[in-house]
């Protein structure tokens, strides 16, 4: 796939909400995931190697959410290797109010998968 298909492919199934999808079809099995410094203080890894343990870290930020009310991923917009999209939803964390959230993901693709991602929030 080429980086402008793979862009693609994962808005379609992001849209959908199909983690499972895009991580097991788009990513490559030594993937590198990258959060902002930030995300240390929210008990999240700020860099999580392999797509198993990238899997295990979803899972997890899953676990701690009672509801999505909404979610959106834009078009992306490619330039070589690496493509980049916005994702918004609005969650509520269990125990907690509702929250709006948004970050811009950008990827990077070599071989048609996705070997890396790094999210801005």
């Amino acid at each position: 796939m080429t980086t402008q298909e793979l862009a693609a492919r994962y808005r379609e199934l992001a849209s959908q909400r199909k983690v499972n999808e895009i991580h097991d079809g788009l990513y490559h099995d030594q993937v590198v995931s990258q959060e902002p410094e930030k995300a240390a203080a929210m008990g999240m890894a700020v860099v999580t190697t392999g797509l198993e343990a990238i899997k295990a870290k979803g899972a997890a930020r899953r676990a701690t959410i009672e509801a999505i009310r909404n979610y959106s991923c834009s078009e992306p917009i490619v330039a070589g290797e690496f493509f980049s999209v916005v994702l918004k939803q609005e969650v509520e964390f269990k125990g907690k109010p509702p929250v709006s959230l948004e970050e811009i993901a950008v990827f990077q693709v070599k071989d048609g998968k996705i070997v890396k991602e790094q999210f801005f929030y």
